[in-house]
């Protein structure tokens, strides 16, 4: 596998612990989906902190950040059902990857992880 992009991102989760407590942050930062599991997650700020991480992670991995039509929202940090989490394939995610490395035979490996005061993200984007 030839890799693509790799991206690494660490936040003090009391940042995002005092920015969560707007609403409009909430909605502009993460998708319908992530929001959606909020009923089931007991910490929040670990939740939202290495979701945060994961995305600024892929950007740094795509090599463009957040410009090019890329926001935050774009980007969906879900988990399998053994709770691995993984950047969901949306068609906009798949035509950036597919504009940037022309090509859209990738595999993208994610690793999330929090201690009490960070939470960090590492991304690779490899060619199949």
């Amino acid at each position: 596998m030839k890799i693509l992009g790799i991206g690494v991102d660490i936040i003090e989760n009391s940042r995002i612990k005092r920015s969560i407590l707007n609403k409009k942050f909430i909605n502009r930062i993460f998708s319908k989906q992530e929001i959606s599991k909020l009923n089931k997650i007991n910490n929040k700020i670990a939740y939202f902190s290495k979701r945060f991480a994961a995305k600024e992670a892929f950007s740094k991995a795509l090599g463009t950040g957040f410009r090019n039509n890329l926001n935050f929202r774009d980007i969906s940090v879900v988990n399998d059902r053994y709770g691995k989490p993984y950047i969901k394939m949306t068609n906009k995610i798949i035509n950036i990857l597919m504009y940037k490395f022309k090509t859209k035979n990738v595999k993208i490996f994610l690793s999330i992880s929090d201690e009490k005061k960070n939470s960090i993200a590492f991304v690779v984007i490899g060619k199949k």
